[in-house]
């Protein structure tokens, strides 16, 4: 087993989502605050390296009462589009799921 955390160790759940034909929404459930707290490094910049897209057009949201992350970003091919290889952004999140959190 690695010795680094991943995202997907840190949270109950991390899920993508159509967010409309032309945005992509990633939501990122952590277990408790503590994960919460690890992921405070999870920002536009890192979303944008990690998806090859502008940070400017990367939207973080935070809810700490909730421990949640939400990320929104456009999609790079529009939905439905003739290379659109997921129609319903179900598997986004895998990146985002696997990037390792800094100690």
């Amino acid at each position: 087993m690695p010795d680094t955390d991943t995202i997907a160790d840190l949270a109950l759940e991390v899920r993508s989502k159509n967010a409309g034909p032309f945005w992509v929404t990633m939501e990122v459930f952590l277990r408790d605050a503590e994960g919460y707290d690890r992921v405070a490094f999870l920002d536009a910049a890192v979303v944008a390296r990690l998806y090859g897209v502008d940070p400017a057009a990367v939207q973080v949201f935070r809810l700490p009462a909730l421990n949640v992350v939400k990320i929104s970003f456009p999609r790079p091919v529009p939905q439905g589009g003739l290379r659109d290889r997921d129609i319903h952004a179900g598997q986004h999140h895998v990146p985002l799921a696997l990037l390792p959190v800094p100690d």
